[in-house]
């Protein structure tokens, strides 16, 4: 942006020293630099305000062609089903006019296939869940973790704790 060298710094140095005075120089010099530090960042702010309006905008042509292909589909779909409905209705339709009946009921009970009859019927079991003892579960506390925490298996005195971990005398 600016083509500011070495020695153009040391010139402006030198002539703020003559012109401002050595005393306020320091003063002025962190002045100078948090307003920088400030138009920095006002413009980098500006910047990213800029960059999400624009992605904004891409997601709201992206999502107005998602929904358009998506209702496109719905359509498409919806066409299909009520084309597959009439020709599945025609279909029924000729199968009833076409095929002599003895008596309604055997087609719409399903009869000659076993369906409604009493002889096929199941009994469905119902579902009971395999229980197991729970407080057995509970109560068995793993030994690794009984040895870790410090839970003590086996009650002992004190004389017999000191005797069981007393060091052996060498014979």
């Amino acid at each position: 942006m600016f083509d500011i060298g070495l020695s153009k710094m040391a010139l402006i140095g030198a002539v703020a020293l003559v012109v401002i005075g050595p005393e306020k120089l320091p003063r002025v010099a962190r002045m100078v630099g948090t307003m920088l530090g400030r138009a920095q960042r006002y413009v980098s702010d500006v910047k990213a305000e800029v960059n999400r309006s624009m992605e904004l905008d891409e997601l709201r042509k992206m999502k107005d062609s998602v929904e358009g292909a998506a209702r496109d589909v719905e359509q498409s779909i919806h066409s299909h089903t009520s084309d597959l409905e009439k020709g599945l209705s025609d279909a029924t339709r000729d199968l009833r006019d076409d095929a002599p009946m003895t008596s309604a009921s055997s087609f719409d009970s399903g009869a000659d296939y076993g369906y409604g009859s009493d002889t096929h019927s199941a009994v469905v079991p119902t579902y009971h869940h395999p229980r197991k003892n729970w407080r057995v579960k509970r109560a068995a506390v793993p030994q690794w973790y009984k040895a870790r925490s410090g839970v003590r298996a086996r009650v002992q005195s004190g004389a017999a704790r000191v005797a069981r971990f007393r060091p052996q005398k060498l014979r």
